[in-house]
């Protein structure tokens, strides 16, 4: 199926299925003068990367392949040091529901005093010649809590207390979270990029 589209404003293609996700993606790029539109439906990307950058790059690059688009693609997980780095890229197939990866988590890591965590998310942006344009990463370091704490956020987030806070993901807020987490750094660091790109083939 061919899914090209030719028109005068860039297009940048979300490597997602997951419409929150997109949603997200467009307030945070909506200084840039592009369109932010969903990949396609009937693509599948398997994500086949032994780390986060990896993973976005498979994504970023499969969605520029497919839709001759600019393509952003983000990876993302929680690496808890007592666990080895586990759940890492797994962070979202660890169990089936969040509360079964919470409590997952929670149980394995009843035998150790060490509940260092911290999240990474990795973004690549990819040009419609399916060049890698830009890569970056934010990181964001804190603890694993005892037991779920806060009624903001998903995932992992009612059990990782930010470094220096007091407070979990869960706990914050979208605004206040926004400063602290990993894609919210990630994106401090691409935004300048981007508005640089796109203002120079302007």
């Amino acid at each position: 199926m061919n899914h090209k589209i030719d028109l005068s404003i860039p297009r940048v293609v979300i490597a997602s299925g997951n419409l929150g996700k997109v949603s997200e993606f467009r307030k945070l790029l909506s200084e840039l003068p592009v369109m932010i539109i969903p990949q396609p439906d009937d693509i599948q990307i398997e994500e086949t990367g032994r780390s986060f950058v990896e993973n976005a790059r498979v994504k970023a690059l499969t969605a520029a392949k497919i839709t001759g688009q600019f393509s952003l693609a983000d990876d993302s997980g929680l690496s808890v040091e007592s666990l080895g780095g586990a759940p890492g890229i797994f962070s979202s197939r660890y169990a089936n529901t969040d509360s079964e990866r919470i409590n997952k988590l929670l149980y394995e890591l009843t035998p150790f005093k060490n509940r260092k965590a911290f999240f990474s998310a990795a973004l690549c942006f990819v040009s419609p010649e399916n060049r890698i344009l830009f890569e970056v990463e934010g990181k964001c370091e804190g603890r694993i809590t005892e037991f779920p704490r806060g009624n903001d956020g998903f995932g992992y987030d009612p059990i990782f207390e930010v470094k220096n806070t007091g407070l979990t993901f869960a706990e914050m807020g979208i605004e206040r979270k926004k400063s602290f987490s990993h894609r919210g750094l990630a994106f401090q660091k691409l935004m300048p990029k981007l508005k640089k790109y796109f203002a120079s083939i302007n």
